[in-house]
């Protein structure tokens, strides 16, 4: 809306998506931590209450009322952000907007029916879950494979060419990227602030990485694949870390409210977006690396579980492990915190070793 309005009254400075990015960021941050209270306070009194899990560790039974769905909240700052600042005739734009808010929604009715069961394990069933984000995520990719017309190609980190054309095999592997990611998310929400701060370095590298796929003089430079318009979606990017940075002011420990699956699933999604966008998908391993340890500790767990007979770790996902350990929790949070930091700052550097 801005863009068109500065646009038309030819005021040159926000055509930079750059500008824009810093907009949206600030804008989306300005609505998390204005609405958010609010929000809380409503959710209070419809005891709309984050149902724990009776498997977890029993230092979890203190959070039992404490508000979920804050996602709902970040992802409606992450819309208007973007309706404000973005391109929204870019199509890639389009498909950033409807990942996060088809997955959003897909989220909401699983953490609804949580809370009216009132049992963490009553929402939608898991193969329903699980068809329902495998439908939405070939949607998104049919809609950048045929729609758009978009580079099928397949590039691997450190490399300065393609390895080979997947053709309609990317459609397949794009949906499993964005189910993936947005299902390791979602595992990793498990503490206070555990996956939103990861996720905001992870949106900070990818959107680096999206603003150099889309700029010609960047990534000929850095010998980066050039695709003309995604750019645009640094914007979304930046927006969405804005509004995580504004939920992370009520999520930190002791947290006031929780992002539910209405967040998680969305911000995992949308990374899986981001790194097809920018060719990053292999990146992306590391780029989320605490979400992939998240994953294969419980993959790893049930795996040897059903094999052996026997548990690799005390509880899984990989934090619980540390949790019946005895670590505090902060301790865990920032230590993975600092795991994550780390992990982004090394897929960035590797953007010039090609």
């Amino acid at each position: 809306m801005l863009y068109w309005f500065f646009r038309h009254m030819d005021v040159n400075l926000f055509q930079y998506i750059t500008v824009r990015a810093g907009f949206a960021f600030f804008i989306a941050f300005i609505l998390t931590i204005y609405i958010m209270p609010r929000f809380i306070a409503w959710a209070k009194r419809k005891k709309a209450s984050q149902p724990i899990n009776k498997f977890v560790p029993k230092a979890h039974l203190k959070k039992s009322d404490t508000p979920t769905m804050g996602g709902v909240v970040f992802i409606f700052a992450t819309v208007i952000a973007t309706v404000l600042s973005a391109n929204l005739s870019n199509p890639y734009t389009v498909g950033a907007l409807f990942t996060l808010v088809s997955f959003s929604l897909l989220g909401l009715s699983d953490d609804f029916g949580k809370i009216v069961s009132r049992n963490n394990l009553h929402g939608l069933k898991a193969r329903w879950k699980f068809a329902v984000q495998m439908l939405l995520a070939v949607a998104t990719a049919l809609f950048l494979f045929l729609y758009i017309g978009f580079d099928t190609h397949f590039y691997v980190p450190f490399v300065k060419f393609a390895i080979f054309d997947m053709g309609w095999g990317a459609v397949i592997f794009w949906a499993i990227v964005i189910v993936a990611a947005s299902n390791a998310v979602n595992l990793t929400d498990g503490l206070d602030g555990l996956a939103t701060v990861p996720s905001i370095f992870a949106l900070f590298s990818l959107g680096v990485i999206v603003y150099v796929t889309g700029n010609a003089v960047l990534s000929s430079y850095l010998l980066w694949p050039k695709i003309i318009g995604v750019g645009e979606v640094a914007v979304v990017a930046a927006a969405l870390a804005g509004a995580l940075i504004g939920f992370l002011w009520y999520n930190c420990n002791p947290a006031e409210v929780f992002m539910g699956d209405s967040g998680s699933l969305a911000v995992g999604a949308f990374l899986g977006y981001l790194a097809i966008l920018g060719k990053s998908e292999i990146l992306l391993l590391l780029i989320g690396l605490i979400f992939v340890i998240e994953t294969v500790s419980v993959i790893a767990q049930v795996g040897s579980y059903k094999l052996r007979g026997k548990r690799i770790f005390l509880m899984a996902p990989i934090h619980h492990h540390f949790e019946m350990k005895q670590w505090a929790e902060n301790k865990i949070i920032v230590r993975f915190w600092i795991i994550a930091f780390i992990a982004n700052l090394v897929a960035l550097i590797t953007l010039k070793i090609r």
